[in-house]
C-alpha cells in the first residue's frame, strides 16, 4: 500500500477499525473488495457499473480519438474551476454564519500524473474553514492504492486546517489507517461535532451507497441531536429519501461527475446514479433536505471531461432567517 509500512503493519492498523465500525462492518467491506474484478457487475438495483467494465474503456478512449476530441478533453480534464454557493440553514447558530466549507469530491489522482498539480493549484489559494472529500480519491475499482495514496499526501499539504472524508465506490477500506495517517479523518458510519465559540454543528458520514451498499445511516446520525444542525457526507446522492427521512439538514455527495462527457449544454450522456437526474450536480433540494452534488474534480474511465469542467466548490454556510 505505502513503501514505509509492511503488509502486516498494514493488518494491524486496519483490525484496530473492528472496534469504531465494528468486525461484521469491517469484514463485509473486505470480503466484497477481495472478490471484486475489475469486470465484474456491481450488487444491488444498479446491473450495470461502467467504472468496472475495463473494455468499455479501451472503446470509448478509441471513439473520442477518432473525433480528434480526446486531446481537448484531457485538457479541460486538468483545467479546475471554483464553484461557490451560500446555502441558508435554518437554526444555524450564530458562530457558524459565514462558516466555509471546502468540498473535494472524486479526485480520482492517479488517472493522469499532472491531476495532483491540477488539483494544488486550484485549491492553493482559498480561504474556508474546513475542507470535506466525499470519496472516490484512486481511478481504478481493484488493485493497488499506493499511487494514489502518495498523490493524495501531496494534496493534503496543501489544505489547511481539518479534513473530513468519506469512503466512495472506488476505495478501498485498507486505504483508511493510511488516510488517517495524513490527519483526514474518515467518517465510516460516523460522526463529528465541530465547535465554534462553543456552539455547535454535527457532521455524519456514511460508507459507500453505490457499490458496496454499505452506508449505514442509523449509525451514522445515532449521537446526533435531533434539533441540531447536521450535515451528511455520502459519496452519492442515491440516499437522498433516507438522508431527509433522517432529518439531517444538509448533504454533500459526488460520484456522477455530472456525466462528465456531455452533450453541448451540459447535458449528460449518463450519470452513474440511481436517482433522478436534478439531484446529480449542483444544488437541489428534496422535502426539508438540501443538497449540493459536486461534478468532482478528477475524471473516472477516461482522463477526459467534454461540457463539464471539473471542479472545487466552496459552500458558505449562512442563517436561514426566512420564518
Amino acid at each position: 500500500m505505502q513503501s514505509g509500512k509492511t503488509q502486516c503493519d498494514a493488518d494491524e492498523e486496519l483490525r484496530c477499525l473492528e472496534d469504531r465500525i465494528n468486525a461484521f462492518h469491517l469484514n463485509q467491506r473486505l470480503g466484497i473488495e477481495e472478490h471484486r474484478e475489475a469486470w465484474i457487475v456491481g450488487q444491488g438495483t444498479n446491473f450495470f457499473h461502467i467504472e468496472n467494465w475495463n473494455s468499455i474503456h479501451t472503446v470509448i478512449r478509441g471513439g473520442l480519438g477518432l473525433l480528434n476530441l480526446r486531446r481537448r478533453g484531457q485538457r479541460n480534464a486538468l483545467a479546475i474551476e471554483l464553484d461557490r454557493h451560500d446555502i441558508r440553514l435554518r437554526g444555524l447558530p450564530e458562530a457558524f454564519s459565514g462558516y466555509t466549507v471546502l468540498h473535494l469530491s472524486d479526485l480520482h489522482l492517479d488517472i493522469n500524473a499532472q491531476m495532483p498539480a491540477a488539483l494544488i493549484r486550484a485549491i492553493e489559494s482559498l480561504d474556508y474553514d474546513l475542507c470535506v472529500m466525499t470519496g472516490d480519491y484512486r481511478a481504478s475499482t481493484w488493485g493497488d492504492c499506493g499511487a494514489a495514496l502518495k498523490s493524495l499526501r501531496q494534496v493534503r499539504a496543501a489544505i489547511t486546517g481539518e479534513v473530513y472524508a468519506i469512503l466512495g465506490n472506488h476505495d478501498s477500506i485498507r486505504m483508511v489507517p493510511h488516510m488517517e495517517n495524513m490527519h483526514i479523518q474518515l467518517l465510516i458510519n460516523e460522526s463529528a461535532t465541530l465547535t465554534r465559540h462553543d456552539q455547535a454543528i454535527f457532521l455524519s458520514g456514511i460508507d459507500d451507497p453505490h457499490y458496496y451498499r454499505s452506508d449505514n445511516m442509523e449509525r451514522a446520525c445515532d449521537s446526533v441531536p435531533r434539533d441540531a444542525v447536521s450535515i451528511l457526507l455520502s459519496h452519492s446522492p442515491e440516499i437522498y429519501r433516507q438522508a431527509a427521512s433522517a432529518r439531517f439538514d444538509l448533504m454533500l455527495c459526488g460520484h456522477t461527475h455530472g456525466g462528465q462527457i456531455c452533450l453541448p449544454g451540459g447535458i449528460p450522456l449518463m450519470v452513474n446514479a440511481n436517482c433522478p437526474r436534478q439531484y446529480c450536480k449542483g444544488l437541489w433540494r428534496f422535502e426539508d433536505l438540501q443538497g449540493y452534488t459536486s461534478v468532482g474534480s478528477g475524471a473516472s474511465v477516461v482522463d477526459i471531461r467534454l461540457n463539464c469542467p471539473p471542479q472545487v466548490s466552496l459552500l458558505r454556510l449562512l442563517p436561514d432567517t426566512q420564518t
